[in-house]
């Protein structure tokens, strides 16, 4: 039998990062993922020199600069900014919400004549109280940028009408009145060229990591230190980094909790450059999709060719890959039930966005492992 310090579930960020600072520290790690492949969600796949994202984009941005520095051991980093753009039916906005989408709206020119539109259709509106994500949006941001920005968008990310939505999802709507396009406001920003999967190679240097084993089908049901990997290898671990989902673990013992899920369908496209932007959002309810991602734009690509990803929101159901936790009041109950179990446990340790039940920017994960290799390994 062979045995290790750390069995670790799930080889996306959280696992890697745990398993490269283990590693470091002379601890041994197994690491293993359901999926035939590492990096968790922020897998990128080349193809015809596209770096493909195939679980949806993911641009790197931080303001903490240790976590910058951290990153930028494993690779070096573009300087790519994500200036999202918006289509509504046939007009075309720039994201976020800031005087360029503005000065589009309204043909203005000033901050001052954005905020006097806005002031005056948020007062016309005369919502107090706002009783549903609807009315929260229109008493923020007036009823313009709602219709066309807001409502279709989000109707088609959670599946169901604003009305029926809770307030608490859109806490405030982020109006910029400069002529200022980059989405995010953190000090550092970025995409690793040739993608995020060589990150996570170079934090697994240290463990021993197979693909395609379920945690669920290799554990010993009697002793959970100990399993069979499909070659028939018998392991047995000291500790386990679980970063799955913690209600499975439990064998959904208080019930499921809920998640949203999204699906891709990707297309190469014999063309040089399709929409001319990296991520370009579709914001009328008629539309299918959410966005069209063009993978070659992250990295400035100038290939012949090019490849497309139309991102659809969906409904979660167990045996569907989760992305979103839904943390409203009954599923936060629920998670407190498990995290309750979770703080008993002396060998297991839950991790990430599905053993947290939160979600994480990629650079809040990468500090939340190092928090707990801090807790676990010093």
């Amino acid at each position: 039998m062979k045995h290790y310090d750390y069995l670790i579930v799930g080889a996306g960020l959280f696992g890697a990062t745990f398993a490269y600072e283990a590693g470091e520290k002379g601890k041994s790690c197994l690491v293993i993922d359901r999926r035939d492949h590492i990096a968790g969600n922020v897998y990128t796949k080349e193809e015809d020199g596209i770096n493909v994202h195939v679980y949806g984009a993911h641009i790197f941005h931080t303001s903490d600069k240790k976590i910058w520095q951290y990153i930028n051991q494993f690779a070096e980093f573009n300087n790519y900014i994500n200036s999202p753009i918006a289509v509504y039916k046939d007009e075309l906005y720039n994201l976020p919400f800031n005087m360029n989408t503005f000065s589009k709206m309204w043909n203005i020119r000033t901050p001052q004549e954005a905020k006097d539109i806005i002031a005056s259709q948020i007062a016309e509106l005369n919502i107090t109280e706002p009783q549903n994500l609807e009315e929260q949006a229109l008493s923020l941001a007036g009823r313009d940028v709602y219709e066309k920005l807001v409502k279709g968008y989000t109707e088609k990310q959670w599946g169901r009408d604003c009305k029926e939505l809770p307030s608490f999802i859109i806490k405030r709507l982020p109006l910029r009145f400069t002529y200022d396009n980059n989405y995010f406001n953190d000090r550092f920003q970025g995409i690793p060229m040739g993608g995020y999967t060589q990150i996570v190679e170079k934090m697994l240097e240290h463990a021993d990591v197979v693909c395609g084993v379920d945690f669920f089908d290799m554990r010993d049901e009697k002793n959970r230190l100990t399993g069979q990997l499909p070659d028939g290898t018998q392991v047995s671990y000291d500790k386990i980094l679980f970063t799955g989902q913690i209600d499975e673990y439990y064998d959904y013992k208080f019930g499921p909790l809920e998640y949203r899920s999204v699906r891709f369908e990707t297309e190469k496209l014999d063309m040089e450059n399709y929409q001319g932007n990296a991520v370009v959002n579709y914001t009328d309810r008629e539309v299918p999709y959410t966005r069209i991602i063009e993978h070659k734009h992250f990295e400035f690509g100038k290939q012949p060719t090019t490849i497309i990803s139309r991102e659809y929101s969906s409904e979660w159901k167990p045996g569907i890959e989760p992305y979103y936790p839904i943390n409203d009041e009954k599923n936060n109950e629920l998670f407190a039930k498990y995290r309750e179990l979770a703080d008993q446990e002396k060998n297991v340790i839950f991790g990430g966005r599905l053993g947290n039940y939160k979600y994480y920017d990629m650079d809040k994960v990468i500090a939340a492992a190092l928090e707990t290799v801090k807790e676990e390994l010093d």
